[in-house]
């Protein structure tokens, strides 16, 4: 599958990096990008299952987050799954929208849909850590990096059991994979984003940090 942003895009993003202008029109575009992409990035997939399938609010179940790993406590294993590919498809389906008007754009949609799903208005700012987004929008913008993020991700999780470990691990890895594809526009946003996703998982890292973190099975 080729990227949906082409490496010519690339190149264009590279150059405006290195000080060559983008149009006031282009401005524009990855503008209403980034709003587009905040909204869908800003739906409750997991908050909005739960309700419909009679599980009660998330938001007062668990750690109160409304991501799938949260969805998975109310035991409805299909509804975490639904949740999984929901956030995730919302970060593609902005990347998708934008991309045919450029990089800019597309990087700019990414960028709303990740912050849509860790800030959402609807929910006084307060949302979910960003992983399945995260990778929905890797998979929009470079499907190569994507399957990177997955493997890395399976591979911390097989061997230490840490659902968060391996999260933190495939974002940091994702920015690197990028810069070995040759899309450093690409990788400078996926930076930003790892940090946040990090900062997101503060806790998660302090209680891995103390021994606390619970495992992947664990009670």
């Amino acid at each position: 599958m080729a990227p949906v942003a082409p490496k010519a895009r690339e190149i264009g993003m590279n150059a405006w990096l290195d000080g060559a202008p983008v149009g006031a029109h282009g401005w524009q575009l990855a503008a209403a990008a980034l709003a587009v992409g905040y909204l869908l990035g800003s739906i409750p997939f997991g908050m909005i299952f739960t309700r419909l399938f009679g599980a009660g609010d998330l938001r007062k179940i668990g750690s109160g987050n409304i991501g799938a790993t949260n969805v998975l406590r109310t035991g409805r294993k299909g509804l975490a799954a639904a949740t999984l590919l929901c956030d995730a498809l919302k970060g593609t389906l902005a990347v998708l929208l934008a991309a045919p008007f450029g990089l800019l754009p597309a990087l700019a949609a990414a960028l709303g849909a990740f912050l849509g799903h860790l800030f959402p208005v609807w929910l006084k700012f307060r949302g979910g850590k960003g992983v399945a987004t995260f990778l929905g929008c890797l998979i929009g913008l470079e499907p190569l990096a994507a399957l990177a993020f997955a493997v890395v991700w399976l591979a911390v999780a097989f061997t230490t059991r840490y659902s968060s470990l391996a999260a933190l691990a495939a974002a940091a890895a994702a920015p690197v994979v990028l810069f070995l594809l040759g899309a450093p526009a690409t990788a400078w946003l996926f930076i930003l984003l790892a940090l946040l996703l990090w900062q997101r998982h503060h806790e998660n890292i302090s209680r891995l940090m103390s021994g606390k973190e619970s495992r992947i099975g664990g009670k």
